[in-house]
């Protein structure tokens, strides 16, 4: 099923983990419109960016998201948020602070590790930037490993 110009419900619902554990990773439908609005959003990040995105997590059921060490609250469980590379356009950091730079309205971006890049988008969208390198410690804004600033925090909703 298509969401999006870009983008499949089987997209965001692919997970090795649920596979491997043998867990049925299905949105109830009530969750479908949260997966349009991120699938739509996602869509506007790809047409920034010129590439397709290489989504490694988007929507977690509670168990899987359990498995894999997801916040009980995390977005993902509802269905509004993903986490990918853009290899093609560059490295994580560069991806996050071309998306907190664009007009785009995505409720958080969240540089992970300076590996992959957290989205969601949500109906009132803050415009949030955060990073993490060290689990449980998330810092304001977009920052490189060594703590530089890429993207300083942006106070209220965009």
């Amino acid at each position: 099923m298509h969401l999006s110009r870009y983008h499949r419900l089987a997209q965001l619902l692919r997970s090795e983990t649920a596979v491997r554990e043998g867990i049925d990773n299905t949105p109830p439908p009530e969750l479908l419109p949260n997966l349009r609005r991120l699938a739509r959003g996602l869509d506007r990040v790809v047409d920034l960016l010129g590439y397709p995105l290489e989504i490694s997590s988007g929507y977690r059921c509670p168990r899987l998201n359990g498995l894999v060490g997801g916040a009980p609250d995390s977005q993902h469980v509802q269905g509004s948020a993903v986490d990918f590379t853009c290899e093609a356009f560059g490295a994580a950091p560069d991806v996050a602070a071309a998306i907190a730079g664009s007009a785009i309205r995505f409720d958080q971006c969240i540089l992970e590790f300076g590996r992959w890049v957290h989205l969601s988008f949500v109906a009132r969208p803050r415009r949030r930037t955060l990073s993490i390198y060290t689990p449980g410690e998330y810092l304001e804004g977009l920052r490189r490993p060594d703590g530089s600033v890429l993207v300083t925090p942006v106070s209220g909703s965009g």
